[in-house]
Order: structure tokens, then sequence, then C-alpha cells
């Protein structure tokens, strides 16, 4: 699913016009971004959490060379799915 059809998915249920989906979940993903290059932790209870988490430096090789090349420690976006979210994605087998 791509943005333009989660649009027209949040338009349908939410019972609103797509322009006016496609404007507040700009907003939403503009806010999370801002929120998420400040260092702050981003929380949606059920759905999930984004947060920028520190990724250490490490030795890897150069794809085209095949030298040993250090990369540098930097911070990544990072998101860990909430239970309902996993819980809907992969349900208990009993």
């Amino acid at each position: 699913m791509n943005k333009g059809e989660l649009i027209d998915q949040i338009a349908l249920k939410a019972s609103v016009t797509k322009k006016q989906a496609d404007a507040v979940l700009t907003a939403a993903i503009e806010t999370i971004i801002e929120a998420v290059s400040e260092g702050d932790k981003v929380t949606l209870v059920g759905f999930g959490s984004f947060e920028a988490r520190e990724r250490q430096a490490r030795e890897g090789r150069n794809p085209k060379t095949g030298d040993k090349m250090e990369i540098p420690a930097t911070r990544v976006p990072a998101f860990s799915a909430g239970k309902l979210f996993k819980d809907r994605v992969a349900p208990d087998k009993e």
C-alpha cells in the first residue's frame, strides 16, 4: 500500500474527503519526523513507538573493493511495533 492508497482508506474509514485525509496524514508524518529529529520519542498506544537510536561505529567492507573500512557512529530512526499491532500481524496460535 502506498501513500495514495492509505489516504483513500483513511478518507473512507473517517468519512472525510481525500484532501482532508491527505492533510492530516501529511501533518502527522511531519510532526513525528520533527519530534524524533529533536530526540523525542513518539508513542501511539497500541500501534508503536518512533524514536532515534544510536548506532555504534563498526568495521565494514567497501562493497566495490572489498577493503576494510570504519563505519562511523550515527543516529538512525527506529520503529517498535506495539502489542496490538504485533498481535494483529501474528496472532497467538493456541
